[in-house]
C-alpha cells in the first residue's frame, strides 16, 4: 500500500473486485493468490472434497482410498494438509485408518 500510495479500503475493494471475477482468492494467512485462467480452484474444503474422491473414482465399502501422497499432488496441498483432512473423514466415519503393509 505504501509503495503505492493506496489506502488500505481502496486495495480491499480491488482484491473484492478481482475475487468476484475469479482473478484472485484469499489463502491462509491473510494473503492473496491469483488465479491463472484454466485454475480449478476447489472453494469447499479439504475434507469435502476428499469425500467426493469416494464417488468420483467410484470406491466401494473397503476400497483403498488413494495414498496421502496422491491427494497431495492431486489437490495440491501439504502432507499435513491431508492429514487433518483424512483424519476429518476418519472421525465422521467414512474412511478406515489402515496400517502400510498391513492386508
Amino acid at each position: 500500500m505504501r509503495g503505492h500510495g493506496v489506502s488500505r479500503g481502496s486495495l480491499c475493494g480491488c482484491l473484492g473486485v478481482l475475487r468476484e471475477q475469479g482473478l484472485a482468492e484469499p489463502v491462509p494467512g491473510g494473503r492473496w493468490r491469483v488465479v491463472r485462467q484454466g485454475d480449478h480452484v476447489g472453494r469447499r474444503p479439504l475434507p469435502q472434497r476428499l469425500a467426493d474422491v469416494i464417488t468420483s473414482d467410484g470406491l466401494s465399502a473397503g476400497s483403498d482410498f488413494p495414498s496421502a501422497s496422491a491427494l497431495c499432488e492431486r489437490f495440491g496441498v501439504s502432507p499435513p494438509t491431508v492429514r487433518r483432512a483424512l483424519d476429518e473423514l476418519h472421525a465422521a466415519g467414512l474412511v478406515r485408518e489402515s496400517k502400510q503393509g498391513k492386508q
